[in-house]
């Protein structure tokens, strides 16, 4: 929630001025009719003789400078306050913002006009009418704002517009503060379906570590102050003429990394029904499935820029963490637009640093060089799973074409599980298919992926 003031305070001779010049550049057509009708009617009385026409022209050219006096000579502070619920919606979801008005000075306001700047991908500027606001008194309106697509919205500043009763001048005072709306992707709720050869024993596909106390430990070590005496193993104890103690395990987070490729050459069209928008909200919605599941997750896109906030180990998949993790990640997919790469080396530099876990890619259109490359990241992650999209389909609406299906072909044959994205998928409706199509073929691995 943000709230700002618009002060009267005591304005000097310069300010004065300027703020004469502004009330008198704030006159309304009616107001500026009034004057050039007093003014021609002075200049007719003066060239006819006729004192009557000047009273009435001095009348009319006296009544709108009046109301410009009055409103430029007002003082008192009207206090406003905007909060926007929530901050963070899905692409072609609503967000409530409430605006509420507060008079903090000892004199009634006249007739105020409420105006909120909004991008307009989020719908027409909202406008609201307010009566008279008694000394101390408060009011408040609210508006609601969509967009389906993706980004971050600034919503304001909040101007308001003060009216004298007979409508001769309108001035226009804005506040300075402001709120950010972030349009995330949408995402999907994916099933949670098993890979053949899931390593069972460890829950959700989970791995063992060793517990050690340092760097130097070995197995058995010797026993320390504060070790549980159950952990005793007698047998070593006897053998090396001390008290030694057994090395528990203790289960490891799984990992689990998401590639995103953002390449403009890589996908055709554009909007919220687009191929580059599918796998933007597919990548989101496999690093939310993920982070419910307890996995340690990741996010590389091919220019191999790391994610603010990102720990050595990616986002952790804690119950106390998977929420703060989830929205720093929706934050970056919020804003992820194309880029001007031409390769995926860059991510693949990024992979290179070790064991992934399990991989999940979302690829637009590869050529043979790329699709090389991605055929080598499967050697660096326990599993791989990859869903190519032809974007030149999403804009004919046609079959998916061969020289995709080549594509998937040749991950395939270097361990993949590929799938070709035909328009307007259920990602959901892939994910058990891919599932289906690792059972078909058999390959087994220790790290799950689905559950």
């Amino acid at each position: 929630m943000t709230t700002a003031a618009v002060p009267d305070g005591q304005r000097g001779d310069e300010d004065d001025r300027g703020g004469l010049r502004a009330a008198l550049g704030g006159l309304t057509t009616r107001g500026r009719s009034f004057l050039a009708a007093g003014v021609a009617a002075a200049v007719c009385a003066y060239v006819l003789g006729q004192a009557d026409l000047l009273r009435v022209g001095l009348l009319l050219a006296t009544l709108p400078l009046i109301c410009v006096l009055v409103l430029h000579r007002t003082r008192y502070r009207v206090a406003a306050s905007r909060r926007l619920t929530p901050q963070r919606v899905e692409a072609g979801s609503e967000a409530r913002v409430q605006l509420r008005m507060e008079n903090v000075s000892k004199l009634p306001t006249g007739l105020l006009m409420l105006q909120d700047h909004v991008p307009y991908m989020l719908g027409p500027r909202p406008r609201f009418v307010l009566d008279r606001v008694e000394a101390g008194g408060r009011r408040e309106v609210s508006y609601r704002v969509r967009s389906d697509l993706r980004g971050r919205f600034p919503l304001g500043p909040l101007q308001l517009r003060l009216n004298d009763p007979f409508g001769m001048c309108e001035l226009t005072r804005s506040f300075s503060a402001y709120d950010t709306l972030t349009v995330v992707p949408r995402t999907e709720a994916l099933p949670p379906v098993k890979l053949v050869g899931e390593a069972s024993g460890y829950g959700d596909g989970q791995q063992r570590s060793l517990a050690l106390a340092g760097d130097d430990d070995i197995i058995p070590r010797a026993y320390r102050h504060g070790d549980d005496l159950r952990r005793v193993h007698w047998r070593s104890t006897a053998r090396y003429g001390e008290l030694m103690v057994r090395r528990e395990e203790q289960p490891q987070r799984a990992r689990c990394t998401v590639l995103l490729d953002t390449r403009r050459i890589a996908y055709q069209g554009s909007g919220p029904d687009s191929a580059f928008e599918w796998a933007v909200s597919g990548a989101a919605s496999a690093l939310i499935h993920m982070l419910e599941r307890g996995y340690a997750v990741r996010l590389v896109t091919d220019t191999g820029s790391p994610v603010s906030g990102e720990g050595s180990d990616g986002f952790a998949g804690s119950a106390q963490d998977s929420a703060e993790s989830a929205g720093l990640l929706m934050d970056t997919l919020a804003v992820v637009d194309h880029s001007e790469g031409g390769g995926l080396s860059r991510a693949s530099e990024v992979l290179r640093g070790g064991d992934e876990g399990l991989l999940v890619a979302f690829v637009g259109d590869l050529d043979e060089e790329q699709a090389a490359l991605t055929a080598r990241m499967r050697n660096r992650a326990g599993a791989a799973v990859a869903f190519v999209l032809d974007s030149g389909t999403w804009l004919t609406g046609g079959a998916v074409a061969g020289a995709v299906e080549d594509r998937v072909r040749q991950l395939r044959e270097a361990g993949w599980t590929a799938l070709a994205v035909p328009p307007a998928a259920k990602l959901a409706d892939l994910w058990q298919q891919a599932a289906g199509v690792r059972a078909e073929s058999g390959t087994a691995d220790t790290y799950g992926g689905w559950s």
